[in-house]
């Protein structure tokens, strides 16, 4: 069996936010970094699943005997990007016991009643675990910045709020992977007649897409000036081109390998004699 083709350059690099960044300045329709096309990138999804899976099943061990490792990789994008493919395809192949998924929707009454963090802060991953935020405290951000629903200084006490929430979570040992998928308003197009084509995705549609798809210009610039705010150096943006979804998918996969990767996991060690209890269990 041939090697599946791999990075040659790692998305952690080429896909990273930095000064001067610009979406318009990314083409959705691009592979950074990967050299393969679509059937190479597939082979390599699934050969690296087995290596994603055992350092999720490592950073679970490590956390059940007092390590405070965890990962929490944060979804966003426009509607019809991708996320839940990445959650499907990628995140699918963690061992769910280890897994913890919060997918935010508007907030309730409840939730409205306290600051935006509130509810965020609830869903943010144990010691061990590897949380994915389907949408996220971004949102208090965007859609507000777009449709004016906060002031210029609320925004500006909301994006401090969130470095300092995300250094927080740092400092207690989480690993965030801040990942926009990056589609173009042509291919969002698409992926949306394409709903309506078949029968069996016509639950996923829903006529506030097409109405958030008006504000598409200003979504872009209050994506701009987020990454502005809020890439750090303990919680950088990726922009992941997202309008093929096999390279979305291969890239935020080496996004989490590398990251969980820098972690320098390994199995717990045993606080038993083993080959006492071996003998035990072998006349038993």
């Amino acid at each position: 069996m041939a090697a599946a083709v791999e990075f040659a350059k790692s998305p952690a690099e080429v896909l990273k936010v930095g000064p001067g960044f610009s979406l318009a300045g990314v083409d959705p329709q691009s592979t950074p970094g990967y050299p393969g096309a679509k059937a190479d990138g597939k082979a390599l999804l699934a050969a690296q699943d087995d290596r994603l899976a055992g350092l999720q099943e490592q950073l679970f061990a490590e956390g059940k005997f007092g390590s405070s490792k965890r990962l929490l990789l944060i979804l966003q994008a426009m509607d019809t990007a991708g996320k839940g493919g990445i959650v499907s395809h990628v995140v699918g192949a963690m061992d769910p016991q280890g897994v913890h998924l919060a997918a935010f929707k508007a907030p309730t009454e409840e939730e409205k009643s306290h600051d935006f963090l509130w509810r965020i802060e609830k869903q943010a991953p144990a010691a061990g675990m590897v949380g994915v935020f389907d949408r996220s405290h971004y949102e208090d951000v965007l859609i507000h910045r777009v449709h004016a629903w906060a002031d210029g200084e609320e925004l500006e006490r909301r994006y401090a709020a969130i470095n300092d929430f995300e250094a927080r979570l740092a400092e207690q040992g989480t690993t965030i992977v801040k990942v926009m998928l990056n589609i173009s308003k042509d291919e969002q197009k698409e992926r949306l007649i394409a709903r309506l084509d078949d029968p069996a995705k016509h639950w996923k549609y829903s006529r506030g897409d097409l109405a958030e798809r008006a504000y598409w210009d200003d979504y872009m610039a209050a994506y701009d000036i987020a990454f502005e705010k809020t890439s750090t150096e303990v919680a950088p943006w990726h922009v992941v081109p997202a309008n093929k979804k096999w390279y979305a998918r291969i890239a935020v996969q080496q996004l989490l390998l590398d990251a969980l990767g820098g972690l320098e996991l390994d199995w717990p060690k045993a606080d038993f004699d083993v080959a006492a209890e071996r003998a035990l269990v072998a006349a038993s």
